[in-house]
């Protein structure tokens, strides 16, 4: 679609016609990509957004009164505009980030002005800083570059890397909620991989805990060091959801917790999954050992992330990931594997059994050390393929476990308050129904009467 003849964009011309498109939308027109967010710059950005605000019956949000910056969030929730009042366009475009976002459209000719030379940089695959004042000014503009690089697959020039080396420390500056809003941006992009190979200086600062996680070396089942093999395992999680099938794709790509995809989330989750193998690393002879690291890791990162002001479901879900990294190939390796084994890890996994097998298979192809073979790796990822398959073939048929008891009726039975025991009753009466010995409310009765 061309964005020139968006009806977002129509609407905008006929409010006013001495407007500017600006910034990301003409960057991702110039590119031939479809942009939800558009940037424009008018003469009086409080009525301007009034009125369109009207016309689209949305919702006017003040991002920035004493800079006249408003926000139109379009009734659909996908599409926003934001309105900024400047009375000089070529002031305003040299205060921006990079060049390639730096590109204006006159809407009255459709004139492009271009003073920082964008179009070349955005030929060329090239993220520039338009000056290192600019990033002194917002050291945001620092993760920016690696989330640009991300999600376009475009290199960071040389002069624009020095800049980010000499002010690599203000990025502990900007509010914690931007940072995060970049991360997760970063985390959506198709390189994600290749860029946090470039900036591993950012995430020890970001990341603290990945300054022990460099500690780790290869080892018998690792062909990569623990940082290396974090990262791989994000690449490996691109990979299998580019190769998945529409309804894995799909499962991915929504919006569940957090405004971005729950592969952003699992790709996130990938690269803390083995956080907790430095504080358990043991060496017996040749062999690396990491007892409950997965356990470990789980807590470490919600306390990492609590710490960076995730969200309680963002968090629930990366520590779950976390958590259960190991869990899936454990099922696939039991003895004599039947449905009802199938059945109990999906019960578990709820609805992040995709998400978890996807995880499990990207570790497994990241660690591939002299002793593993590649009959080892090519059995375990035929069988969670299974697993999956199995799961996709019954998941519209599940039921949910019904709740057989309240914690009331459990309280009144025991005659026990609520207490450290009630939970851990509440916790072996799932365990049962999750194993399929308990069916029914009177074999729930029973089970908390003799606990």
């Amino acid at each position: 679609m061309n964005l020139l003849n968006d009806n977002v964009i129509q609407i905008i011309k006929a409010i006013d016609s001495d407007v500017y498109l600006v910034g990301g939308a003409v960057r991702d027109y110039l590119l031939g990509k479809t942009s939800y967010d558009k940037d424009i710059i008018v003469k009086n950005a409080k009525q301007f957004a009034q009125d369109f605000c009207q016309k689209v019956d949305g919702t006017l949000i003040e991002l920035d009164l004493e800079n006249h910056i408003y926000r139109v969030v379009l009734s659909d929730k996908i599409n926003y505009v934001d309105v900024t009042e400047a009375n000089n366009l070529e002031s305003d475009l040299k205060r921006r980030d990079f060049t390639i976002n730096s590109i204006a459209i006159n809407l009255k000719n459709n004139e492009i002005i271009d003073v920082n030379n964008g179009q070349q940089d955005l030929k060329n695959k090239i993220i520039r800083s338009i000056s290192e004042q600019n990033i002194v000014e917002d050291p945001l503009r620092i993760l920016r570059a690696y989330r640009f690089s991300a999600i376009l697959g475009f290199e960071i020039e040389n002069k624009t890397k020095q800049q980010i080396k000499k002010y690599i420390q203000l990025i502990k500056n900007p509010a914690i909620e931007r940072i995060n809003y970049e991360l997760m941006k970063l985390f959506e992009g198709k390189y994600t991989a290749k860029v946090l190979l470039e900036m591993t200086d950012l995430i020890d600062i970001l990341y603290p805990i990945f300054i022990d996680v460099k500690k780790v070396p290869k080892n018998t089942h690792h062909h990569l060091n623990l940082f290396e093999h974090s990262i791989e395992t994000v690449n490996q999680i691109q990979k299998l959801y580019e190769s998945s099938n529409d309804e894995v794709k799909s499962h991915l790509e929504k919006q569940d917790f957090g405004g971005f995809s729950r592969l952003a989330h699992l790709k996130l989750a990938g690269f803390l999954h083995d956080i907790g193998k430095y504080s358990t690393w043991t060496i017996e002879g040749d062999r690396h050992r990491f007892i409950k690291h997965d356990d470990i890791g789980s807590k470490m990162a919600k306390e990492i992330l609590k710490q960076n002001k995730f969200s309680k479901k963002q968090i629930e879900y990366i520590a779950n990931m976390i958590k259960n990294h190991i869990y899936p190939s454990q099922v696939v390796s039991s003895e004599n594997i039947n449905e009802k084994i199938y059945m109990r890890y999906i019960r578990k996994m709820e609805s992040n059994v995709i998400d978890n097998i996807i995880l499990a298979k990207a570790d497994r192809l990241s660690a591939r050390g002299p002793a593993i073979t590649e009959d080892i790796v090519l059995e375990n990822i035929r069988n969670l393929d299974n697993l999956l398959n199995y799961y996709l073939s019954i998941k519209d048929k599940l039921k949910p476990i019904p709740k057989l008891l309240t914690g009331d009726e459990i309280m009144e039975l025991k005659k026990i308050p609520q207490s450290p025991l009630l939970g851990e009753i509440i916790k072996s009466l799932k365990e049962e129904q999750l194993e399929g010995n308990i069916i029914t409310k009177e074999d729930a009765i029973n089970f908390v009467l003799t606990y």
